[in-house]
């Protein structure tokens, strides 16, 4: 399975979003705003998910914001972080 789709199969289920499928989600529309909808508190759930997953944590927030704009972005992020401390 490729990490876009892991990553909207996971926050389709940790952020409980109602009527949302994976095929639904492109991997570069935004996940804020008007993309996908999500807010301030959604972002600090997949700040949790990133840790519980793929143990990974974001304490730069600039770095965050950029990572969190689109799956894809978080797919990159999270490559690039992966066995990081």
């Amino acid at each position: 399975m490729r990490l876009e789709d892991e990553l909207k199969s996971l926050i389709i289920t940790e952020l409980k979003l109602v009527d949302v499928k994976p095929e639904d989600l492109k991997d570069n529309d935004p996940l804020f705003g008007e993309g996908l909808g999500l807010d301030s508190l959604d972002a600090v759930e997949l700040v949790v998910l990133l840790q519980k997953h793929y143990r990974i944590e974001t304490k730069n927030l600039e770095q965050s914001r950029e990572a969190f704009s689109s799956v894809k972005s978080l797919a990159d992020y999270v490559r690039g972080n992966k066995g990081k401390k």
